[in-house]
């Protein structure tokens, strides 16, 4: 970890390309272990230099016989560090320690039940009995040397395996995934009985570790930082504030792009709560001369990426200037972006997914330190940690917000007059679905996409909104307002469902909410005649427009 002193207790989950990797590391951490994830092809000298308390291998699409399947490092079993594998890891185990994979007459793709065999410390007091997840068509058919079968199903002899003495269990199910009935009690067990951890990383400890560890990094130092508004980097600002107090900077670029009241709210935020240096710089003349006329999307984006990074370091230079001269300069990067940057931060042997969208050119001549306190933390950790450090609900709780703000939600060239008809328009909007969803949340206590109630007995259901905003197209439409004829704009709304960003479907909401929203855009948002509601899930479509 960059800023945040690593924990006496780590379990690293080496990844064989499991679609439920960054899963499993959650799962652990739900348990309050720290816990972070390492690419297969890691060594066991390199896995012995990290000093982990325990090994969990992950679940892999490759069949263990297929040409380029992952492999690992036999040394790593003879460590003496328990280790736990799930479907590709207990099949990898099995080969690499002499047993056998076999490919089975039909998968199991789904809930299964497994019927326990024999006493387990992973199973411990679980039913004889119990629903698992399987995903897999091979799967173990000779154990290696040493080894007891523990569970079976009626396709999978070998649903899980253990060799006690050695420390090293498995299984061909996911416990990690909710569906598997007993799975968080089998990771507690193999935590907590056979690894002997404590469960001792919660938020108290993070935040206290967190700022020894920037006040050691900094001592005497000054740090800047972007401060965008989103949760991020305002918990990245919040930590700052603890640990160094004055000695950093956030810098505030007001480029005129953010939603109606944001820019506000950032600043009575930054200067009534907390004790940092706030600077706010109002740039949303220059913004609207560079983007007059741009159309593309891309190139709002470089417009707009470029720019931001000139005024931020014009601000730098100007502190230095004032005899304050900046080393360090923080950013709000998660350990999501670490993991789709592959060989950033993980030794160079993960594929890249995308670049690092926090990495910056520095200008000729220029050149800071990164501090990055939330590098090993996934997003609603973050939420958590602002939630604790006394972040605002509408700041920990922000929906997401495209980089580019407003610019790529106005399809066309940006100019005054379309940023306010959007900023109040995407004001109503939010207001409406911010009530709808306290109101489902007053019923039911569920958020975030969660199924709350069937509706008359039927397939439909309400769910609370995940993101929801105001899109205005570069066209314009007839209508009819006080009997007369206009030629106005359209307002688009878009309203999703997601848990996890990577697919949404459209939120299903009630006639009567559509309806209120449409009423009051036309009549409280001069130069909007019509509204319209984007049906088309992601894929195929993207949650943003551009």
């Amino acid at each position: 970890m960059s800023q945040s002193a690593v924990p006496d207790q780590v379990v690293i989950v080496v990844d064989f390309g499991a679609q439920y990797g960054q899963l499993i590391a959650r799962r652990v951490r739900d348990l309050h272990v720290y816990s972070e994830i390492v690419p297969c092809d890691i060594t066991a000298d390199e896995v012995r230099a990290k000093a982990p308390a325990a090994i969990i291998f992950s679940g892999g699409p490759a069949s263990v016989y297929a040409e380029d399947a992952p492999s690992i490092d036999p040394g790593i079993l003879e460590l003496g560090i328990p280790v736990l594998g799930f479907c590709y890891g207990q099949q990898i185990m099995a080969v690499t320690l002499g047993g056998e994979v076999g490919h089975t007459e039909k998968g199991e793709y789904g809930p299964a039940t497994i019927v326990r065999r024999g006493d387990s410390a992973l199973f411990g007091d679980t039913p004889g009995e119990q629903v698992v997840w399987m995903s897999h068509r091979d799967a173990v058919s000779c154990v290696p040397e040493g080894f007891a079968v523990t569970s079976s199903t009626d396709v999978c002899p070998v649903a899980s395996m253990e060799c006690a003495e050695r420390r090293l269990y498995a299984t061909q199910f996911h416990p990690e995934v909710r569906h598997t009935s007993f799975g968080n009690q089998l990771l507690a067990n193999f935590l907590f009985d056979v690894c002997g951890l404590k469960p001792s990383w919660t938020l108290d400890s993070i935040i206290e570790d967190s700022v020894a560890a920037i006040r050691q990094k900094v001592g005497e130092d000054r740090v800047i930082l972007g401060l965008s508004g989103g949760v991020d980097s305002s918990v990245v600002a919040a930590l700052g504030a603890r640990a160094i107090g004055k000695q950093m900077t956030c810098v505030f670029i007001d480029h005129g792009l953010l939603r109606k009241g944001e820019p506000e709210e950032v600043e009575a935020v930054f200067t009534e709560q907390f004790d940092v240096d706030f600077i706010r710089v109002d740039a949303r003349e220059r913004y609207l001369e560079l983007l007059a006329g741009v159309s593309d999307p891309e190139e709002k984006r470089r417009i707009i990426g470029t720019q931001f990074w000139k005024e931020f370091f014009a601000v730098a230079e100007d502190l230095a200037q004032d005899g304050r001269p900046v080393k360090y300069l923080a950013q709000g990067t998660i350990y999501p972006d670490i993991i789709e940057s592959g060989a950033r931060k993980t030794g160079g042997k993960a594929s890249t997914i995308k670049s690092h969208h926090n990495l910056i050119p520095f200008p000729e001549g220029v050149h800071f330190d990164l501090i990055e306190p939330l590098d090993h933390f996934f997003k609603d950790e973050v939420r958590a940690l602002g939630t604790a450090l006394g972040l605002p609900d509408y700041i920990v709780h922000r929906q997401p917000f495209p980089g580019p703000g407003l610019a790529i939600r106005i399809i066309g060239d940006v100019d005054g007059e379309k940023l306010t008809i959007l900023k109040n328009a995407d004001a109503i909007v939010r207001e409406e679905l911010d009530a709808y969803n306290e109101r489902l949340f007053e019923e039911t206590g569920a958020r975030d996409g969660e199924l709350v109630r069937d509706v008359a007995g039927g397939p439909e259901v309400e769910r609370p909104v995940w993101q929801y905003f105001a899109v205005l197209p570069d066209i314009r439409s007839v209508g009819v307002m006080g009997d007369e004829r206009t030629y106005a704009r359209p307002i688009i709304l878009r309203a999703v469902e997601s848990q996890d960003a990577m697919t949404a479907d459209w939120a299903r909401l009630p006639y009567d909410v559509l309806a209120r929203i449409s009423s009051r855009v036309v009549a409280e948002v001069p130069g909007v005649n019509r509204v319209v509601y984007d049906i088309t899930s992601k894929p195929p479509s993207t949650v943003e427009w551009e």
